[in-house]
This record gives structure tokens, C-alpha cells and sequence, in this order.
């Protein structure tokens, strides 16, 4: 019986030692590089009403594809309908001000003509001695006002002009308030959250729908003052993540300028340290797109960076992409 129990025992330490062995192995990181674990994170755009209104319809549900400018939803728009024709109708009123104050300008000038011709006759006939000083006077008179009828004319038909160009400056502001109402992408990604329903009345700035921009994935990783001080923003990185047989290239996006306190969840190949640094590690676009629908915000893995540039990179961190 002793020799079963010193047996067992005996298995059971080789097995503790074998895994502990494996567990040093796997995460005994090569001289000249970092690594921790972290969770990938994809830019959240949060898609918001410029102006208030009552939600009339949405045109997406949560998981769904868009295009950049796709429609994601609809605000009531009786308003800024109303505004849009007011502008339309204001501009037909000073277009018709325009024609009659062009009318105007053309008797006046007509009137002008008329008016010189008098003065001329009467210079004639007053150096013939046929007209008084004061008639000729008159007819100088009368030729000035109609100069200034004139002139006022044009003046009032470059203010319905400008009444024109105002009306369609309105029509414009209208015509853009009109199309706010239709809420848009402002760039391709996946719907996260649905936030608004039809029916709902948003205040300007209400959210509508909550979207992921597949192109931009990350993943967040903390490293100690001894790693942070030989990395630099641009450089390489690899990413793996659990459960898929991949490694991810990277790039150093962004590197904290200050320590955090260290999120209970982050495990390094060091001790545990209180403060560390945030970097994040970014995946190419263009492979982020490619894997659009195999990467997903919360995904768990582990990222690594090189601390000495003259190393290269390992070959169980050779880039292998998954197949789709």
C-alpha cells in the first residue's frame, strides 16, 4: 500500500514538474523582447442628431455592415420642410424685385436720354439768345434728377441682388438642416449599439447608433519603465490571440506618458509591477479590414515588442495570417 502511494506520488510530482516546466517555457520571452497580455479594442464612433427631433425611422439593427454616408436613420422633418419651401418662396419674391427694379432701371435710363436731349436743344437755343438763363437752368435740373433716379434704380436693383443671393443662402441652411435630419455614417463600420428606437425624441446631440471602426483595432498592453524606455512609437510589434493559430503584425501607436496603476487582469513575464505604462499596439488597416469579421472588441491575447532592434524576430512570432 506504501509503495502505491509513494508511486502515486511520485507521478504526481513529475506531472507538477513537467507543467511547471511547459508554463516557464511558454512564457520564458527571448532576450531583446517584451510581451503581456492585454484585450483587442476597435475605435467606437458614437453617431449623434445635430438637431432635435422625433426618431421616424431606423434603417439598421445592431451586428450590421455599413457603407460610409449609408443612411442609419431618419428624424422628423415637417420643420425643416416648412423652412426649405419659406426660403424657396423668399427667393421667387426677390427675384420678382429684381426684375421690377430692372425694369425700373431701364425707364430711368431711358428718362435720362430724354432729359439730355432738352438740355442739349436748350443750350442751343440759348446761345441764340431764343431761352432764358433760368429756363436753361431748368432743363440742367431736370437732367441731374433723372442722373440720381437713375443711379437709384441701379442701387435698388443691386440690393434685390443681393436680396437673391440672401434668399438662396437661406435655402441652403434649409436644404442642409433638411438633410441632417437624415442621420448618416460618417464612415464605413459595424453597428454595435442600436441606442435610439422610432418614436423616441432626441435633444441635438442625442445619440442614435453606436459604431466600430473595423480598421482601427488595437490592442492594449502595459509594460514596465525598463521596457517603456526603449520603445519608441512606429515600431514593430506582433500580436496573438487566443484561440486562433495567427500572428497579427503591429505597430507601436501609442505610448502613455505617464504610469497607471496596473489593471488586475494584465499579467507580464516580470513580477508584477504597481505602475506601468499603456501602449497600444495597432494592427495594419488593411489587414484589420481584411479580418473584419474575425476580430472582435474584447478579444484576449497577448502582444510582444522588440526592445533590441538588432534582434530578429523569433520564429514562433513569425507572421501567419488566418485563412478565411
Amino acid at each position: 500500500m506504501l509503495k502505491k502511494v509513494l508511486v502515486v506520488v511520485a507521478v504526481a510530482i513529475l506531472i507538477g514538474v513537467a507543467v511547471w516546466v511547459n508554463y516557464k517555457s511558454q512564457n520564458q520571452l527571448p532576450e531583446g523582447f517584451a510581451g503581456s497580455n492585454g484585450r483587442l479594442e476597435l475605435q467606437r464612433l458614437d453617431v449623434a442628431t445635430l438637431y432635435a427631433g422625433r426618431v421616424t425611422q431606423i434603417f439598421v439593427n445592431e451586428g450590421d455592415t455599413v457603407q460610409q454616408n449609408a443612411v442609419l436613420a431618419q428624424l422628423s422633418s415637417e420643420q425643416s420642410n416648412s423652412q426649405v419651401m419659406a426660403a424657396e418662396a423668399g427667393k421667387n419674391r426677390a427675384q420678382e424685385t429684381v426684375a421690377r427694379a430692372d425694369a425700373e432701371v431701364m425707364a430711368r435710363q431711358q428718362q435720362e436720354k430724354v432729359a439730355k436731349l432738352d438740355l442739349d436743344n436748350t443750350r442751343q437755343l440759348y446761345q441764340q439768345a431764343l431761352v432764358s438763363k433760368a429756363e436753361l437752368d431748368r432743363r440742367q435740373a431736370a437732367y441731374a434728377a433723372e442722373v440720381a433716379a437713375v443711379k437709384a434704380a441701379q442701387a435698388a436693383k443691386a440690393e434685390a441682388i443681393a436680396a437673391v443671393g440672401q434668399a438662396q443662402a437661406q435655402i441652403h441652411s434649409a436644404d442642409s438642416t433638411h438633410q441632417d435630419m437624415l442621420i448618416r455614417a460618417p464612415k464605413a463600420g459595424r453597428v454595435e449599439y442600436r441606442i435610439a428606437e422610432v418614436g423616441n425624441v432626441l435633444a441635438a446631440g442625442g445619440q442614435v447608433v453606436t459604431l466600430l471602426d473595423p480598421s482601427d483595432v488595437t490592442m492594449t498592453v502595459f509594460m514596465p519603465t525598463a521596457t517603456i524606455g526603449k520603445l519608441k512609437v512606429g515600431d514593430e510589434a506582433r500580436i496573438i490571440l487566443d484561440g486562433l493559430d495567427a500572428v497579427f503584425p503591429g505597430k507601436v501607436k501609442f505610448i502613455a506618458d505617464q504610469s497607471q496603476f496596473t489593471p488586475k487582469y494584465v499579467e507580464t513575464s516580470d513580477e508584477r509591477e504597481k505602475l506601468m505604462y499603456k501602449v497600444k499596439l495597432a494592427i495594419p488597416s488593411n489587414i484589420a479590414m481584411r479580418y473584419n469579421l474575425l476580430l472582435k472588441g474584447g478579444m484576449t491575447g497577448n502582444g510582444y515588442v522588440r526592445i533590441d532592434q538588432q534582434k530578429s524576430w523569433p520564429k514562433q512570432w513569425a507572421i501567419q495570417l488566418p485563412h478565411l
